[in-house]
């Protein structure tokens, strides 16, 4: 829909489009969206590539403005999570992790909790690396295999509902997971099993480790590639952090090896990089990938040994 307003200084026809913000013949993409700000009838947009934006003169547009911009950002924001399976549930609550906290849009889904501020922090939590799902209160505190934790809450009366939600769809894709795992058995050198999202089994890994280095092939459907990594410190931390980037990632590989300046052409791709750590713990480790062809079991070799 197209509104008339003033932004960027002056009068200008706004017009909200899926992947971004376009005011007259200037196209802001959500990906340069840092947050997004109302206040008196003002929509203050702060952004990456053009400072802070104000928002105003749009009468009795006002509340149809922003509600079609913040609904846009928020199905932008889960496109860029990866968040692809049916939502189970839709709420507004609040939220907290790291240092982040505040109200917004709370989704649950059969693999996954996300969450969808206003704000370039979204963030998605897979239900199967999580320790605990607890309700206390009103709120719902949630702690992952690596220590770290999430709350959600003060969802009025869907809280309760979606607690029990989730606890169950958690128990689902544990459940889910475990037994797709089992059946996967990983062929020398390589052997470390994973799959990406726990509602399609077909689509996995398999990792090899030499002395700080691992090579983690991946069976997508699409042409096969071996994936390079080096890494200082335990291989069980190495193999968890990939664990979560792969499933984070799901079966977008190009985001791993993708260069910063080729990502700059995927605006949806560095709006997945933004916002899930762990596929930048991954990218920051990357060392290439072997193609496959006849040399591709010596070169395999070389690289865990350490000769390149």
């Amino acid at each position: 829909m197209k509104y008339n307003g003033e932004a960027l200084g002056h009068a200008a026809e706004l017009s909200i489009e899926r992947e971004g913000l376009k005011i007259g013949a200037k196209f802001i993409d959500f990906a340069d969206f840092v947050s997004i700000r109302p206040k008196n009838h003002r929509v203050y947009i702060q952004t990456s590539s053009d400072g802070e934006i104000e928002v105003s003169m749009l009468g009795f547009s006002y509340d149809g403005f922003l509600e079609e911009l913040t609904q846009c950002f928020t199905d932008r924001g889960m496109e860029a999570l990866f968040a692809e399976e049916e939502p189970i549930m839709r709420c507004e609550g609040e939220y907290a992790f790291s240092q982040e906290k505040g109200r917004g849009i709370i989704f649950l889904l059969p693999d996954a909790i996300c969450i969808l501020p206003l704000n370039c922090r979204s963030i998605r939590i897979p239900l199967c690396f999580t320790r605990e799902i607890k309700l206390d209160g009103y709120l719902l505190n949630i702690t992952m295999q690596s220590g770290a934790t999430y709350t959600v809450g003060r969802m009025g009366y869907d809280t309760k509902p979606f607690a029990e939600r989730a606890q169950k769809a958690a128990q689902n894709t544990k459940s889910k997971r475990k037994k797709a795992l089992s059946a996967l058995n990983p062929t020398a050198p390589f052997t470390h099993c994973g799959l990406f999202r726990t509602e399609h089994p077909e689509l996995y890994w398999t990792a090899a480790f030499g002395d700080g280095r691992c090579a983690i092939e991946l069976f997508t459907g699409d042409d096969s590639a071996t994936y390079l990594y080096s890494f200082s410190g335990l291989r069980e931390e190495f193999t968890q952090n990939a664990e979560e980037a792969l499933e984070a990632m799901g079966v977008h590989r190009e985001i791993i090896y993708l260069s910063d300046e080729q990502l700059e052409e995927k605006p949806l791709y560095r709006m997945s990089v933004a916002r899930s750590e762990a596929v930048r713990f991954l990218r920051e480790r990357s060392c290439g990938r072997l193609i496959h062809n006849e040399s591709h079991s010596k070169r395999l070799r070389d690289f865990l040994d350490g000769k390149y």
